[in-house]
């Protein structure tokens, strides 16, 4: 099995397409989507990076091309040691990338993920739906264009907006309320608070009357 600092000069030897990818840390390649799936399985089962730590994505931002690049982060339980490979996508307004579910299991949430924040669609993958944000939300929250404190947005479940009157809202701090410094506020306090709920997939959604009377008691 190649050393790490060889892995780059195999890969390119292997696949003529790959390039090297400048990197301040771990080694890194650039690789085209058709090869994405034949340089991940050479990874693993050629020169030791058995496990799939990440799958992330870049926003180069709008007038850029190509605007998205899916990156993987691979790992050498053996060696102890990564390596990072990028695959630009091809299609700015309906990114894509191919997924690599029948490398990894642990794909599947990564990619899903990465489509729910994105909007680059893996294919191939069995279950792509979002994992973060509901089925509905309308925007993706890691492209450049949507702003930092967010984008008011009706909520999806009704019965608490019915309750509440209120909407997904825009962070009311310049920036958002996630730039606290320690010391400033309790960080604790913070935190928000869910609608406490009783019921769960186990136990049947009680009745507006009956849940009022347990809170009484």
């Amino acid at each position: 099995m190649p050393a790490t600092a060889a892995v780059t000069t195999a890969l390119l030897e292997k696949f003529p397409q790959v390039s090297a990818r400048a990197s301040l840390d771990h080694e890194a390649v650039n690789v085209p989507p058709a090869q994405t799936l034949a340089v991940l399985k050479a990874l693993r089962d050629d020169f030791g990076f058995d496990l799939l730590t990440d799958v992330t994505a870049i926003d180069w931002a709008m007038g850029h091309s190509p605007r998205f690049t899916v990156v993987h982060h691979v790992f050498s339980t053996t060696n102890h040691r990564y390596v990072r490979v990028a695959t630009d996508c091809a299609d700015d307004l309906a990114p894509s990338a191919p997924s690599a579910c029948g490398l990894w299991a642990a794909a599947n949430w990564h990619e899903r993920e990465t489509f729910d924040m994105f909007g680059i669609r893996f294919e191939g993958h069995p279950d792509l739906r979002r994992i973060l944000m509901w089925d509905e939300y309308p925007h993706f929250p890691l492209r450049k264009e949507f702003p930092l404190a967010g984008i008011e947005t009706p909520l999806p479940d009704f019965e608490v907006s019915a309750e509440t009157g209120a909407k997904l809202i825009a962070a009311p701090m310049m920036g958002g309320p996630f730039v606290a410094s320690s010391g400033e506020i309790n960080l604790t306090e913070a935190e928000p608070s869910a609608k406490d709920e009783s019921w769960n997939e186990g136990r049947e959604k009680p009745k507006a009357a009956e849940a009022a009377d347990g809170l009484k008691g």
